[in-house]
C-alpha cells in the first residue's frame, strides 16, 4: 500500500480522500491556492503545499505546479479527484513519466473515453447500445446537415470534448441547423480549446441512468449496479439517487455484462462511471464515460457498503477486486444525494463569501460530505457546490421522509445556497412518485410559478 497520497484537489472531494487515506494509515499531502489557505482540505492533511493564485489555471490546473508539491513531499500515489486533472490524459502521463502512480486508469484508456465521439465508436465496437448519430467528428454545417437527414430530427449536436451541457445544442429543424452549428462550435471552442461536434438523436424525454465500476490492473471489471440522476437543471445534476426505479433486474444484469466486456476489452482499471439516455419505452443507450470518481458515488456507497475511495486505492495499489470487494453486490434499501450549491435557489447567480452559521443534520442513515464550516469563506474562483446531504433508507419512501427531515436541519446563514429549492422538489407530488424525467425541473419551475400566481 502507499505510503503517502497527494490529493489533486479542494473542497469536499479532497476531504473525502483525506478521510480515506487516514482510516487506511497513508500519509495525505494537500495542494492548495491562496484562497484555500484556511480550508479543512489544507488543515486535516499531513502536509500542505500552496501551489498558486486563485485562478484555477494557475494552481489546482497547473501540472508543473502539481508535480513539484509531489516530488517535494516524496509522495508515491496522486489521486485526482473529480473535476480538474481528473480526467486529463496528459496529467496522468506526467505522473507516469515522473514515476508517481496515477490514481485513475491508464493515460491511453482516457484519452479514449474522453473523446466522445471516439467513445461512442469504443461502445458500439464492444456492442454497447449506442443513440443513432454521425460515426465521429461533424467537419462542417453541410455534413451536419446531411448526418441529421440521416438520424432524423430532432438531433443534439454535442462537443468531442465537452461537459457540464457546454457545447450543446437541440435542432428540430434543417433550417436552424447552421446558427446552432457555429453557436456550440464557438462555444465548445471557448469552454474546451477543441471545437469539434458530433450529432446524435435527440429523445425529448429521457431518464439519465448511469452504471458504476470498478476494474482491477488483472482484467477483472464488476459493475456496482445504477443510479438515476435526471433531477437536473440546464444539464447540471441536482438530485441522484439509487437505484433506479425504472431499470428492472434483467436489465441491470444484462448491462452489467455488457459493461464488463466492453471495459474489460479496452484495458480499463480504477473507478469509472458509464452514462445511459432511457428512452419513454425502457431503452437504453449509451452517451458517455467518466474515467474517474463521480460526485454522486456516495449514493452506491450507501447502498452497496462499499468504499469506492479506498477500493480507489486498492486497485492503484495492485490489489485484484476479488480481495477488495465482497461478492455478489447485494443493494440495500435506497439511497438520495441532494447537492447543496452556493446559489441562489430562484436566480441560480453564484453565492460566494463568509457562511455566518452552519449546521449539520445527522442520525442514522444521514451522511454529509462538506469541507465547509462556520467562519469559513466560500471563494468566488471555483464549483458552486458546497456539500452533498446523502440519506439512505429501507426504500425510496424512508430515504425521501429522511430527506426532507435532513434539509430542515442543515443550517447555512451568510449566503445562499439551495437548499429551498430542494425542499420544495422533495414536496412535489410528481417527484414523490417517481415520475420524472431530465426535463422535470422545467416543469417543476412552470407548476411553482402557476402556484405563485
Amino acid at each position: 500500500m502507499f505510503r503517502k497520497v497527494l490529493i489533486a484537489n479542494r473542497g469536499e472531494i479532497a476531504l473525502r480522500v483525506i478521510n480515506a487515506c487516514k482510516e487506511m494509515g497513508i500519509r495525505t499531502v494537500a495542494v492548495y491556492s491562496t484562497a484555500d489557505r484556511n480550508s479543512l482540505h489544507v488543515r486535516f492533511a499531513d502536509e500542505a503545499i500552496c501551489i498558486g493564485p486563485p485562478r484555477s489555471a494557475e494552481s489546482y490546473l497547473n501540472v508543473p505546479a502539481v508535480i513539484s508539491a509531489a516530488e517535494i513531499a516524496d509522495v508515491d500515489a496522486i489521486h485526482p479527484g473529480y473535476g480538474l486533472l481528473s480526467e486529463n490524459a496528459n496529467f496522468a502521463e506526467v505522473c507516469r513519466a515522473s514515476n508517481i502512480k496515477f490514481i485513475g486508469p491508464p493515460p491511453e484508456v482516457t484519452r479514449m473515453m474522453g473523446e466522445k465521439s471516439t467513445a461512442r465508436q469504443t461502445m458500439k465496437k464492444a456492442k454497447v447500445p449506442i443513440l443513432p448519430g454521425s460515426d465521429g467528428v461533424i467537419g462542417s454545417v453541410d455534413e451536419a446537415l446531411k448526418w441529421a437527414k440521416s438520424v432524423g430530427y430532432p438531433v443534439i449536436l454535442k462537443a468531442v470534448a465537452g461537459g457540464g451541457g457546454r457545447g450543446m445544442r437541440i435542432c428540430r429543424a434543417p433550417q436552424e441547423l447552421p446558427d446552432l452549428y457555429n453557436q456550440a462550435s464557438t462555444e465548445a471552442l471557448n469552454a474546451f480549446g477543441n471545437g469539434d461536434l458530433y450529432m446524435e438523436k435527440f429523445i425529448e424525454r429521457p431518464r439519465h441512468i448511469e452504471f458504476q465500476v470498478l476494474a482491477d490492473e488483472h482484467g477483472n471489471v464488476l459493475s456496482l449496479n445504477e443510479r438515476e440522476c435526471s433531477i437536473q437543471r440546464r444539464h447540471q445534476k441536482l438530485i441522484e439517487e439509487a437505484p433506479s426505479l425504472k431499470i428492472t433486474q434483467q436489465q441491470r444484469e444484462e448491462m452489467g455484462k455488457v459493461i464488463r466486456k466492453s471495459l474489460k476489452d479496452i484495458g480499463y482499471w480504477n473507478a469509472g462511471t458509464i452514462e445511459f439516455l432511457m428512452d419513454e419505452d425502457g431503452k437504453i443507450y449509451f452517451i458517455e464515460m467518466n474515467t474517474r470518481i463521480q460526485v454522486e458515488h456516495p449514493v452506491t456507497e450507501m447502498i452497496t457498503g462499499i468504499d469506492l475511495v479506498k477500493a480507489q486505492l486498492r486497485i492503484a495499489a495492485g490489489e485484484k477486486l476479488s480481495e477488495i470487494v465482497p461478492q455478489p453486490i447485494v443493494i440495500n434499501g435506497h439511497a438520495i444525494e441532494c447537492r447543496i450549491n452556493a446559489e441562489h435557489p430562484e436566480k441560480f447567480t453564484p453565492s460566494a463569501g463568509k457562511i455566518t452559521a452552519f449546521n449539520l443534520p445527522g442520525g442514522n442513515g444521514v451522511r454529509v460530505d462538506t469541507a465547509q464550516y462556520a467562519e469559513g469563506v466560500v471563494p468566488p474562483y471555483y464549483d458552486s457546490l458546497i456539500g452533498k446531504l446523502i440519506v439512505h433508507g429501507k426504500d425510496r419512501e424512508e430515504a425521501m421522509n429522511k430527506m426532507q427531515r435532513a434539509l430542515d436541519q442543515f443550517i447555512v446563514q451568510g449566503i445562499y445556497t439551495t437548499i429551498p429549492l430542494h425542499k420544495k422538489i422533495f414536496e412535489d407530488e410528481e417527484f414523490r412518485a417517481g415520475n420524472f424525467d431530465t426535463k422535470f425541473m422545467e416543469r417543476f419551475f412552470e407548476r411553482e410559478k402557476a402556484k405563485a400566481e
